[in-house]
């Protein structure tokens, strides 16, 4: 029998496999299962982490969601609320735990995690594997080139005529125009992450997104662009600018600024190295730890600590409710837009028809709700989001008390969190879960004793050579002793929970008390939280084929307030044209 020779390669830009047999290369459409484990989950620490109790996982995630968090007060300097939402647009392009157990707590190896996106900063939850893959050809126009978009239906109050009328283009396109299946069905999102429709917010961004390709492919095509090369040159283009503002803007919102400067100036110390990189002091590269190096044309991995644990800050900067639009608001609306409204107008987590804003036991039957698009009165007004006075838009600059700030990077959730809707979760239509299950701290807590993560104490003593200051007992139980979590009254710990919780404390907590703890600028990440994002940020963009890791010379090209550079705010200029009545469909005025 004559034996062949072959190698197999994903292409991640691509979304095709391409063999090559016999010095042949041939290439086809992945299988679903080829596509899951092409991407990787990875440890950075060189040991599995010893885990709380469940009781003391419990009374932790009370402690994080008691009170309303009413002492976690708003970022200083401010930072506006649209970046929390950013944030989690960001964590759905970077990972996907599909990862299926029998029970949620049940323990998971690190070799049976699946992780459905790929770990670069390369906009494939906007873009899935392109136009011309049959998986993702729905998501596009005819063209090849576009995306599709939806559209909203008439609503009220009849006092805003501008929300009694649809509005295409400002919902996300939805299976409803398929024309066959259940509600649920129909309500689903037509792009690559349903968990971009999760929340209102991070959805009105999401569709932002899609706004700004398409507005990127009309420059293009005025510039002469051929129809063969107008999506690759639209993706390139949208990838170079949005990794540019996140080095640029949302980095510096969530992390120190010097960390950030260290990595991206001289490089990883201790995450993927490059394989010439010695590691951080000389240290040599040691297989199973930080310090393993990345041979050129490898894909980035996904550490846990950074999903499960790190990049979980952001839970921390969402509000109890918004200054939503025109309509929702605390100030004449009818009511403020509160997290219950936010996840009920959604298609993944809620059913985009009006009810309680409190009880979300409806959502749970996915079947609930008449309407199969979203309602005109809740388009974003994006004034409200992000502050465009930074680019000189006086014009489009709301009122200080409209105007939504995140809350501050510390220990302390809202308590909405407390009480997710099982949408959120991937968990309608299953059965009703337990009543801490719906808590958001406690699911976070709970992921990383299912993977066993490292705590903080063992994983800074591990990356002793970045020379991060270890917290003191007091610190991790006391914090500064009157921001974040206090564990007094019925959350009050034991002596030997104490004891507990100073030996092993979770990496998510132990990162938040670092950010709650930052002497210089008191709710950024710091220490072990600053390095792990800093350094799988630049990972990513390394990683991604379209990369400004890669191409240090370049700098932004679309129309942006400052030559040179792009921020958010030119982002949402570009994708709505500059015109205050797209970027605020609902207008102002009474209602």
């Amino acid at each position: 029998m004559q034996r062949h020779n072959r190698e197999t390669f994903f292409l991640a830009d691509e979304g095709r496999i391409l063999e090559i047999r016999d010095g042949e290369p041939r290439s086809r459409v992945p299988r679903a299962e080829e596509q899951l484990t092409s991407f990787r989950f990875s440890r950075l620490s060189r040991t599995e982490g010893i885990q709380v109790s469940p009781e003391l996982r419990e009374k932790l995630a009370r402690a994080m969601t008691a009170g309303g968090g009413a002492a976690n007060p708003d970022s200083s300097p401010g930072i506006p609320a649209g970046f929390t939402y950013l944030g989690q647009f960001v964590d759905h392009d970077l990972t996907q735990d599909r990862t299926r157990v029998a029970n949620f707590g049940d323990p998971v190896s690190l070799e049976d995690m699946l992780q459905g996106r790929s770990p670069a900063l390369d906009l494939d939850s906007l873009y899935g594997l392109g136009p011309g893959h049959p998986t993702s050809a729905a998501f596009f126009e005819a063209d090849g080139a576009r995306l599709k978009v939806g559209e909203t239906i008439a609503s009220g109050p009849p006092t805003v005529p501008a929300a009694a009328i649809s509005h295409p283009g400002f919902d996300l396109p939805r299976a409803a125009e398929l024309g066959t299946g259940t509600q649920a069905d129909k309500r689903r999102p037509l792009i690559p992450d349903g968990r971009n429709d999760e929340n209102l917010v991070v959805g009105q961004l999401h569709l932002a997104f899609m706004r700004f390709h398409n507005r990127v492919v009309d420059h293009l095509v005025e510039e002469g662009t051929t129809s063969s090369e107008l999506f690759e040159r639209a993706r390139a283009t949208v990838v170079k600018h949005y990794q540019w503002m996140l080095r640029t803007e949302f980095l510096l919102h969530i992390v120190d600024q010097g960390i950030v400067d260290q990595v991206f100036t001289y490089g990883r110390r201790f995450f993927e190295l490059p394989p010439d990189n010695q590691g951080p002091y000389g240290l040599p590269p040691q297989s199973g730890g930080p310090y393993d190096s990345a041979q050129p044309g490898d894909r980035p991995t996904m550490p846990i600590e950074f999903s499960v644990a790190a990049y979980r800050l952001g839970h921390s900067m969402i509000r109890g409710q918004y200054e939503w639009n025109r309509v929702f608001n605390s100030r004449g609306g009818l009511i403020p837009a509160n997290l219950g409204l936010l996840f009920r107008f959604s298609g993944t987590s809620g059913n985009l028809t009006p009810g309680s804003p409190t009880d979300l036991t409806d959502l749970d039957d996915p079947e609930s709700g008449d309407n199969l698009r979203l309602p005109s009165n809740w388009i974003a007004d994006f004034r409200r989001l992000f502050d465009f006075d930074a680019a000189g838009r006086k014009d489009l600059v709301v009122d200080t008390l409209d105007f939504n700030l995140t809350k501050r990077i510390d220990t302390l959730l809202v308590d909405p969190l407390s009480d997710l809707p099982a949408g959120s979760f991937n968990q309608r239509g299953q059965g009703t879960p337990p009543p801490i299950q719906r808590n958001l701290a406690f699911r976070n807590l709970t992921r990383a004793s299912m993977v066993k993560l490292a705590t903080g104490p063992q994983l800074v003593a591990e990356l002793e050579g970045l020379g991060i200051t270890p917290l003191t007992r007091t610190e991790i139980l006391r914090g500064n002793g009157t921001d974040g979590v206090q564990f007094t009254g019925e959350n009050v710990l034991t002596q030997p929970e104490e004891q507990e919780l100073v030996e092993h404390t979770p990496l998510w907590f132990y990162i938040l008390r670092e950010a709650e703890l930052n002497s210089q600028r008191p709710g950024r990440l710091t220490g072990l939280g600053g390095n792990i994002v800093a350094e799988v940020f630049h990972r990513a963009m390394e990683g991604s084929v379209n990369s400004i890791v890669k191409d240090p010379d370049w700098t932004p090209t679309l129309p942006s307030y400052k030559q040179g550079d792009f921020t958010m705010v030119d982002l949402l200029l570009f994708a709505f044209e500059g015109k205050p009545e797209l970027l605020n469909p609902l207008l102002d005025g009474p209602i």
